[in-house]
């Protein structure tokens, strides 16, 4: 069966299993790589709990270039999925070659910031010389050598949008595998490779990302064959670049919020540096529980967007309910898991001065999780139906209107003596659940003006 067909006739409970599966895998896969290398930084010899507070410090950068990534990559996925569901393989072409183009731009962002604004970044979160010092050549390797997740991320959506999901997980299993391997070479120093430290850790992670997109470069010139691949079709079209990030600027809004409330987060903490590096580890395990709903959202999106490119009310219907359905359950794995085991993840960080605060805020914050990831799927629905503004709106909320001057104004109670520490976490249950209630009305919204509204093609 050819892969425009199944996007045509499977069912859509099976289409979403057998595309978000592998999709799920890779965005968890993904979420390792932070993980991983705090683990290993944690476990140092030397100067371990500067190295986990400045890991905490750049995540947010980190974050911002993954956001504009993967940002571009949903609207190039979206738009492709629909230009093929209404069969013109032409104006595809000029999507993916387009999304590359943008890539390039993206990268060389990247490297201007990674040369000259590291530092000055790092040192408007501390004072701590030994932190600023790991910070800034941490995060100078990851943004010069940004190339790879950058395209990683731009092939990993053209192979999703053409229903060949699978093969962009086989590049993140390979991007992982290869960091994992070279993360306690590279940072502890093992045969003939010298003892690096902190810049190993990064060392070994832009290396797996490159590893990454080098491999879905080929899958895609080779196996995407739905449409043309040539340099002509990089030629930059304003239209189609509008339409792309019609669709794909909501997505990086959203991605860049949650850098950015990262960053505010980590200036609220400032004045508790242990509090700041528990917050920084669990956001990287919530990121990991998180990244299960981004995943299915990235089946929910192609699959809701090349039904209604269709105009078929049933699969759209279908795409939304068990989008729902499915992330609901992931995310109570999610909460399962976090609420059970927070004292096996705080050994494998050795959160140290850190562990109290950490387990606080697991037992609390992954409370909301049932919320974020119902959030998560609604803007994936959002998206794939021209319902950008209801995306961002919903993106707004969680990660700057609600979130960041609550956890403010409960900061102030903790500083003044009034409250412990974890009363900062249960900012984030509340955001998450207000958001939610906003989502289902957004969604109903949609649901009128959109889909029902659709003439269906005889």
């Amino acid at each position: 069966m050819k892969e425009s067909n199944k996007m045509k006739e499977m069912p859509v409970n099976k289409l979403m299993v057998q595309m978000g599966i592998p999709m799920i895998l890779s965005m968890a896969l993904q979420a390792v790589y932070n993980i991983v290398d705090s683990a290993f930084v944690g476990n140092m010899k030397v100067g371990s709990e500067a190295a986990l507070n400045a890991l905490t410090l750049v995540f947010p950068v980190q974050m911002l270039m993954v956001a504009v990534g993967i940002g571009t990559g949903v609207g190039t996925n979206a738009l492709l999925a629909r230009t093929l569901g209404q069969g013109d393989s032409k104006k595809a072409a000029k999507v993916a070659g387009n999304s590359l183009s943008l890539g390039v731009i993206i990268y060389a962002v990247c490297l201007l910031f990674g040369t000259f604004g590291v530092k000055t970044y790092i040192s408007s979160q501390t004072v701590d010389p030994e932190v600023i010092s790991m910070g800034t050549s941490y995060l100078r390797i990851c943004c010069v050598i940004s190339f790879g997740i950058i395209f990683f991320s731009l092939f990993e959506k053209l192979l999703q949008a053409t229903g060949r999901s699978l093969y962009s997980t086989i590049g993140q299993v390979v991007g992982a595998v290869v960091n994992i391997i070279l993360d306690p070479i590279m940072i502890y120093g093992i045969g003939p490779v010298p003892e690096m430290g902190v810049n190993g850790a990064a060392y070994a992670t832009v290396i797996g990302q490159v590893a990454s997109a080098v491999l879905l470069f080929i899958f895609h010139m080779k196996l995407n064959k739905e449409f043309e691949h040539d340099l002509k079709y990089m030629k930059p079209n304003v239209g189609i670049i509008k339409q792309i990030y019609a669709i794909g600027l909501p997505a990086i809004i959203a991605q860049a919020l949650m850098s950015i409330m990262v960053y505010v987060m980590n200036l609220i903490l400032k004045f508790n540096p242990s509090a700041q590096t528990a917050y920084g580890l669990f956001y990287k395990v919530q990121q990991f529980v998180l990244f299960l709903a981004f995943g299915l959202r990235d089946a929910i999106t192609p699959i809701i967007a090349f039904a209604y490119g269709m105009r078929n009310k049933k699969r759209i219907k279908a795409g939304i309910r068990y989008g729902l359905i499915y992330t609901i359950a992931l995310m109570l794995f999610g909460i399962l898991v976090t609420e059970i085991f927070p004292d096996a993840f705080a050994a494998l960080f050795n959160a140290g001065q850190s562990r109290e605060h950490f387990i606080s805020a697991m037992r609390i914050i992954s409370i909301s999780f049932i919320f974020a990831g119902i959030n998560v799927a609604y803007q994936g629905i959002y998206q794939a139906l021209d319902g950008g503004i209801e995306s961002l709106v919903i993106s707004l909320l969680r990660q700057l209107v609600i979130i960041l001057p609550l956890a403010g104004i409960f900061s102030i109670c903790v500083r003044n003596g009034q409250a412990g520490i974890s009363l900062i976490w249960w900012a984030f249950p509340i955001t998450e659940f207000a958001a939610c209630l906003v989502g289902y009305v957004f969604l109903k919204r949609i649901q009128k003006n959109t889909v029902e509204c659709l003439k269906e093609k005889n």
